[in-house]
């Protein structure tokens, strides 16, 4: 305990990371304001109450479930029908395709391979993506507003304008892109400006907004009528501190393969007996190298086959695929991920080139020869560390399927015990703690650097 406080001494001591840290939490304020500010034609007041209104309808627990899970990404600004209800998500997506389609096209591939001049033409190109994502999700957030959550017919008093005039859809429209792209701008200065990576960090705040309410309720189910009591509600918390330290692990976890750096001397048949044992170093094979894609890619498949139930109302198997806690669709869910998983490490963890890298440098994994052999070595650790990872994965992201009605009461606080909500919550605040660890220890380096000069220059 001593050591944390004093590390917070040493964070607000410096001056130019106490300033990152503030202009962090300034820009986090800010976009937490803009969540509560509602669409002009929409009483937020009726809106409100919405979530409420679908667990109270038994037929409408699916739409609660799904609604919840899209609100949970932009801090409760999707189901209250905010300027930002879109949130960063167009971002994300913007990126995603531009990630995929850098595989493909090659004007892209050079783009990437271009240092800074690429990667900033890249930012603009998704930056102008991610308006053209917002034109098509703007209109349909509004039809699934208007039709599904919160019908005209049932809640007329909730607009100040006929849903069905222009007049509500144009600006409308124009203002959820416009919130887009501000929550985007406000990303790139806290990346710029700030610490820790802008886009993540307000992903995590619309998280972690929701968890206290999500709490609140959990704590009245179970200690009110009906409720198990106070000592469930200490389980629930014990094993979701177990499950937030599991995936820690699954987000740290690697495995390393030796590598040794031959000298040129050596290379040679040099007879230099102090080169012989080389350089050791390491590759870090990442146990879950794919991260929280995977479930990304799956989530945005399983709305899909929730489609199939237009076809038939009848069916209660494609009925399934609405709910985000049956059975149906968390088998799917993790098989899809599962797939998913091996994909996306495939594509972005290159072994043919880490080989050709490892003999291009000298470098060599010892008992294996440099070239096909150690490609063909790195690749079967890969897929052994993949399978578990995937696995892992799939359960983390079926979990609050698994604890809800069996261990925990409300689907709210069901979503945080897995999923895309725990992942990203952790991958965030670990790489924002690594950053402010780094950037602890090289202002620890430079003051010592200075210190030496110091005495040398008062010898002389």
């Amino acid at each position: 305990m001593k050591g944390f406080i004093q590390t917070l001494k040493n964070i607000w001591s410096l001056k130019e990371l106490r300033d990152k840290i503030l202009f962090t939490l300034g820009m986090v304020l800010v976009y937490r304001f803009a969540t509560f500010i509602s669409l002009p034609a929409i009483n937020l007041s009726e809106v409100g109450n919405l979530l409420d209104h679908y667990k109270s309808q038994g037929g409408n627990n699916q739409g609660a479930g799904l609604l919840g899970l899209l609100s949970s990404f932009t801090g409760g600004a999707f189901a209250n029908a905010s300027v930002m209800a879109l949130g960063i998500m167009p971002y994300i997506s913007a990126s995603i395709i531009v990630q995929l389609m850098g595989m493909a096209i090659p004007y892209l591939q050079k783009l990437q391979k271009d240092g800074e001049s690429g990667r900033n033409t890249l930012n603009q190109i998704t930056r102008w993506l991610t308006i053209a994502v917002c034109l098509v999700q703007a209109p349909s957030y509004l039809t699934s507003i208007t039709t599904m959550f919160l019908p005209y017919s049932q809640f007329s008093q909730a607009y100040y304008i006929d849903p069905n005039s222009v007049m509500f859809w144009l600006p409308s429209i124009v203002i959820l892109v416009a919130g887009s792209v501000f929550a985007m701008w406000l990303g790139e200065k806290i990346t710029d400006k700030g610490i820790g990576n802008g886009i993540s960090i307000l992903i995590m705040v619309g998280i972690l907004a929701g968890l206290p309410q999500a709490f609140v309720q959990e704590y009245v189910t179970q200690t009110g009528k009906g409720g198990s009591g106070t000592i469930l509600i200490l389980v629930e918390v014990l094993f979701w501190m177990l499950v937030v330290l599991l995936a820690i692990i699954l987000s740290v976890a690697v495995r390393k393969i030796p590598i040794q750096y031959v000298s040129r001397a050596q290379a040679r048949g040099g007879v230099n007996k102090n080169l012989m044992q080389g350089a050791r170093q390491w590759i870090p094979l990442k146990v879950n190298a794919a991260g929280v894609m995977p479930i990304i890619f799956a989530q945005a498949l399983m709305f899909v086959p929730g489609l199939l139930v237009k076809l038939d109302d009848s069916n209660t198997f494609f009925a399934g695929f609405q709910n985000v806690f049956s059975w149906q669709y968390n088998v799917l869910f993790a098989l899809l991920i599962i797939i998913f998983t091996f994909f996306y490490t495939a594509i972005t963890i290159p072994v043919n080139q880490m080989a050709d890298d490892l003999k291009r440098n000298g470098g060599l994994i010892p008992k294996v020869r440099p070239g096909k052999e150690t490609s063909d070595y790195l690749d079967d650790i890969l897929s052994k560390l993949t399978l578990p990872g995937s696995i892992f994965l799939a359960i983390f992201a079926i979990l609050p399927a698994l604890v809800f009605g069996w261990l925990v009461e409300t689907q709210n606080f069901a979503l945080f015990f897995g999923g895309t909500s725990l992942l990203i919550m952790v991958g965030v605040i670990l790489d924002t703690v690594q950053q402010i660890n780094t950037y602890l220890l090289n202002h620890h380096y430079d003051g010592l650097m200075q210190s030496k000069l110091s005495r040398s220059s008062n010898i002389q």
